[in-house]
């Protein structure tokens, strides 16, 4: 199983691929896309849109896994947010890869053993689980492998919500 995770943003999207073969697990590319703040909202959407066209189309990920908007103390970034995870959504839904979201929670839970874990746990169990030494970087790139992860130590119990009609 091979899985596209993001950490939905407009300014910094991070976004994290994981091959999961039997019961090793390998993060294959991590990485930031970022969008201009001065751009007007229409074309860093569409610019967003195209960065994760590409990255599909290079990595043929199996599935995509989505952290959901929950809750934030600025409303205006969370409009952004939420803008940046439908665009995100809708384009692993037109490429055909099947998208599932994911609570803040439930990706701790899954990673840390505990959906209250910090930044710093679930950062450590990213490491564990991957057996890597250094911490990810940037952070948003270290969030979307673990929404990866979440991704793949839960299924195959969640229906993706492409396929919900």
């Amino acid at each position: 199983m091979f899985v596209l995770g993001i950490d939905p943003g407009l300014s910094r999207c991070g976004y994290g691929l994981v091959r999961r073969d039997g019961r090793h697990l390998r993060a294959e590319a991590a990485g930031v896309i970022h969008t201009e703040a001065t751009s007007p909202l229409a074309d860093r959407l569409a610019e967003l849109q195209t960065e994760v066209r590409s990255l599909i189309a290079e990595h043929r990920p199996d599935e995509m896994a989505v952290e959901r908007v929950l809750f934030q103390v600025n409303a205006r970034t969370a409009m952004q947010t939420s803008h940046a995870a439908g665009v995100v959504m809708a384009e692993g839904a037109a490429t055909g890869c099947p998208v599932t979201l994911y609570s803040p929670n439930e990706v701790k839970s899954a990673v840390a053993g505990w959906g209250g874990a910090d930044k710093a746990q679930v950062e450590r169990m990213v490491q564990t689980l991957l057996g890597i030494d250094d911490p990810l970087r940037p952070v948003d790139a270290a969030d979307a492998i673990a929404v990866a992860l979440c991704h793949l130590a839960v299924l195959p119990g969640r229906r993706p919500v492409a396929a919900v009609r």
